[in-house]
């Protein structure tokens, strides 16, 4: 019985251990995709609106680089409507 407890003993110190090393790789891949991903977040394209005008097609608005782009959304593709600069907020009135 006492082989066999030590067998369960080293078993579970094992398993910690594995689990333990899992854990702070995923810790050190999740730093290093986070770091990488970073400087492309300004580029990517963020979506805005979608707004459905039939049973598959729908009017979509998205941001990229600086632009706002309308597309037309449909089974068989995607169309460029618009692209125009964003705008800035207007400033409040100061008092």
């Amino acid at each position: 019985m006492e082989n066999f407890a030590s067998s369960v003993a080293t078993m579970l110190v094992a398993l910690v251990f594995v689990l333990a090393l899992a854990w702070l790789g995923l810790r050190v891949l999740k730093r290093l995709q986070v770091g990488r991903l970073a400087p492309q977040a300004v580029d990517a394209p963020r979506f805005v609106r979608a707004l459905p005008v039939g049973a598959r097609e729908r009017v979509v608005v998205m941001h990229y680089r600086g632009e706002e782009w309308v597309l037309g959304v449909t089974a068989g593709g995607i169309s460029l409507l618009a692209r125009d600069p964003l705008q800035k907020p207007a400033a409040g009135p100061s008092a």
